[in-house]
């Protein structure tokens, strides 16, 4: 009885002893991973600010990933949030929701609502770019009417940053902040502007940093830059109406395209006695002209994209 009693203790000593070297040496794991992965988001952050140009050719997968991250606002709500944390969590929840999903239902439907989570999120994402877009959009009118209202020289430009944000909305304010307070660390506001025309989505911002950049590097007149932009961006609004405009008639068209072809196959399942999901699913004519009125709205949602 001693001896099994003391061999039972030394296997319990010894599986625990074994569990915490194997815990030690998974936190060992994901302390070098973690360390890995904010280190290699510290170079690329580094080699966007000295090249922009040549880190979108180099990086463009992760280069495009940031911009996501950034034009969401998902970075200033989450500041330490990177891309490869973010792809991280994505395959983490991704393979955890696909296996609970899998025992519970079968690995067809798991699949479907890992795809639908993922396309969810996608279409959040999207969503949150829009919005910030429009807020952009809506606040450049201000921002142009404040730049016009000072009389600054080139090397304060970035200096009047810090006045003008506290009345921005974001994400405009977050940009002029940070490139105030890069500016004012660094001593570089070239730099400091170009970072500046990254970290909002809209055309017509990244335009005024750009040009804000040279007037610094050349003295350039600033209440001509002003003036010029003004005039960009009602030419710009106006062609964004038009855009809308275009979006709402195609709209319109599509649900007169689809309401006909409802009535047509309503009509052609009266007088054959078929009803419009047999007709559409169980006939070779239903199938092709689902097939052609899928690849219309796919079409359809192409143009709309383009045009947003």
């Amino acid at each position: 009885m001693k001896v099994l009693l003391f061999g039972l203790l030394f296997a319990g000593f010894f599986l625990g002893f074994e569990e915490m070297r194997m815990l030690g040496h998974m936190r060992e794991a994901y302390l070098k991973t973690k360390t890995g992965m904010n280190a290699a988001a510290r170079q690329r952050n580094l080699a966007q600010r000295q090249n922009v140009l040549q880190f979108q050719q180099t990086h463009s997968f992760w280069y495009s990933l940031e911009q996501t991250l950034q034009y969401s606002g998902l970075k200033r709500r989450f500041p330490h949030l990177t891309g490869e944390w973010f792809l991280a969590w994505n395959l983490l929840g991704g393979a955890g929701l696909w296996v609970i999903l899998s025992v519970a239902a079968g690995p067809a439907a798991a699949a479907a609502v890992t795809a639908l989570a993922a396309a969810a999120e996608l279409g959040i994402i999207r969503a949150l770019r829009r919005r910030n877009r429009k807020r952009t959009e809506e606040d450049l009118p201000k921002l142009l009417d404040f730049l016009g209202n000072y009389s600054v020289t080139t090397g304060e430009i970035t200096g009047i940053f810090d006045q003008i944000g506290r009345y921005m909305e974001e994400p405009i304010k977050e940009a002029l902040d940070a490139c105030y307070y890069e500016a004012t660390t660094t001593g570089d506001s070239s730099a400091a502007l170009l970072m500046m025309a990254e970290r909002v989505e809209h055309p017509k911002f990244k335009e005024l940093a750009r040009n804000l950049e040279v007037s610094i590097r050349y003295c350039a007149d600033l209440g001509s830059l002003v003036n010029g932009s003004r005039r960009s961006l009602r030419e710009y609004l106006r062609a964004a109406q038009e855009r809308r405009g275009l979006m709402r008639e195609g709209m319109i068209n599509l649900a007169l395209l689809s309401g006909m072809s409802a009535i047509v196959l309503l009509s052609i399942g009266s007088l054959t006695g078929i009803n419009m999901v047999t007709l559409l699913t169980g006939t070779w004519p239903g199938r092709i002209g689902l097939i052609l009125l899928a690849g219309i709205l796919v079409f359809f949602l192409g143009r709309m994209n383009h045009l947003d």
